[in-house]
Formats: structure tokens, C-alpha cells, sequence
């Protein structure tokens, strides 16, 4: 799926830099944004295909985010790939309840997101 819009919302360089550097390898657009608020900014300007959303972030975290794009008609048909340090089962419950498609706990591979993204784009 070349060429597909990717937001990556994360406060953690290192992360952002390491998913940004495989989806452009990909041919995918990447965007950044550092937390929720600055994602739905960017989200109502250039709607992207998909949404890589940290759960923990500054100003608004991750399960808003998520949940204020799901309620939106205009926007709920954006993918939302969560991730989190928070690996219990019921966060994956409380994020799955508030509208994201997937989610991956950290640690984890930049290569493994690649992967769960190009299965959400088919």
C-alpha cells in the first residue's frame, strides 16, 4: 500500500525515528506528531489512512485520541494502531472498547508494526 498517509503520535524520539525511518522505506507518507492534541490537529488538516497512537502521551492521551476519532463520522474510518509499556489484558480491552483496530505492546519491532499495518491497509 505505497504511498498510504501514516501518523505516528508518540512522545519518545527514538520511536517515532525508528517507525518513520521503516514506513519511508516503504513508500509510505509519514507525519509526527509528539501527543493527542497535536495529532488531532493534524488528523483534521490531512486525514490520514492510518494512526500509529501511543497510549501514554502529554495533553491528551492515547485512548481520547482514539475515542474522539471514532465518535467523529468523518474520521472513523481511520485505523488506529495503538501502543503501549501497559501490557494487561484489560488495557487492551479499554483501547479495543474505544474503537482501535490493533494493539501492540512495547517492546516491540519496528517491523512488526510495518507488518500489522500493511494487514489493516488490505
Amino acid at each position: 500500500m505505497r504511498g498510504n498517509k501514516i501518523l505516528v503520535v508518540d512522545d519518545e524520539p527514538n520511536i517515532v525515528r525508528s517507525l518513520a525511518f521503516v514506513f519511508n522505506k516503504e513508500g509510505y507518507q509519514v507525519s509526527i506528531a509528539e501527543n493527542g492534541e497535536e495529532a488531532m490537529e493534524m488528523i483534521r488538516g490531512s486525514k490520514p489512512d492510518i494512526l500509529i497512537l501511543d497510549v501514554m502521551m502529554p495533553h491528551k492521551n492515547g485512548y481520547d485520541v482514539c475515542q474522539e476519532i471514532k465518535s467523529d463520522p468523518g474520521l472513523k474510518d481511520i485505523h488506529v494502531l495503538m501502543l503501549t509499556a501497559k501490557g494487561q489484558k484489560g488495557d487492551r480491552e479499554a483501547a479495543l472498547a474505544r474503537g482501535a483496530d490493533e494493539y501492540i505492546s512495547k517492546p516491540f519491532s519496528p517491523i512488526q508494526v510495518l507488518d500489522r499495518v500493511k494487514e489493516l491497509l488490505t
